[in-house]
């Protein structure tokens, strides 16, 4: 049930992931400032992209008509050690890329749910649609933070959903999230997935068999057909 949109690419080790991905962001970045004058980011936290996105951030472009926002993001402080606002700001939004306008997800609103009205409302008028997504899958087959078995999980994963954002309360990861739905992940030109280590590449390859999004999150890119995805499969 693997979309025909899906591109695969053998990445190689991680330093080699890390630099093919950011090589491809820099080219579609630079691709959509040519076409239409500006482009739109959204980028995964963790800790697996710092790689890249120290790479990313050597990149020569014009960072002031770049607009870069999170997949999603933990509610708590963005000092935090876990936040991903904070991972960007240490590690890719430094130098030339400090030009970039950056739309954080974190608010001082109480909960993730007080936030979804204002925060959608800003990444509707600075934001979407998006030129490149950059997404990471764990082990569980989540991206973005739309968990397995998690409420309101098949609301978010409406491909012709209205709503931009989801408030997740994950059944077995730390912290309260606010996350892209899948609505607003397939609102780009081009999704990438980069994907280390073997028993990621099994969950990407049940997905791809046609595994139920609500079992494995993933599943619900790697099926449709209204977005292209390169995936790139590092060791």
């Amino acid at each position: 049930m693997r979309a025909a949109g899906i591109r695969e690419h053998d990445a190689g080790d991680a330093e080699a992931l890390a630099a093919t991905v950011a090589a491809r962001v820099a080219e579609l970045l630079r691709a959509a400032i040519a076409a239409r004058g500006s482009a739109r980011l959204a980028l995964s936290g963790g800790r697996s992209p710092v790689a890249m996105f120290t790479r990313l951030a050597q990149a020569e472009l014009d960072w002031s008509q770049v607009g870069i926002t999170l997949v999603d993001e933990r509610w708590v402080p963005t000092d935090h050690a876990d936040s991903n606002e904070r991972l960007l700001r240490d590690h890719l939004l430094v130098g030339p890329v400090a030009q970039a306008r950056f739309v954080g997800l974190k608010t001082a609103a109480a909960t993730a749910a007080d936030a979804l009205i204002e925060r959608e409302r800003c990444l509707r008028a600075q934001l979407l649609p998006f030129d490149v997504v950059v997404l990471g899958m764990g082990e569980d087959g989540h991206t973005a933070s739309l968990f397995p078995g998690a409420a309101g999980l098949a609301a978010a994963l409406a491909a012709n959903g209205e709503a931009v954002l989801a408030a997740i309360d994950p059944p077995a990861a730390p912290h309260a999230r606010i996350s892209l739905t899948l609505a607003a992940l397939l609102a780009s030109r081009q999704l990438l997935l980069p994907i280390a280590g073997a028993a990621k590449h099994a969950v990407y390859r049940r997905a791809c068999a046609g595994a139920a999004p609500l079992e494995l999150p993933i599943a619900a890119v790697l099926q449709q057909a209204r977005v292209p995805v390169d995936v790139y499969l590092g060791s």
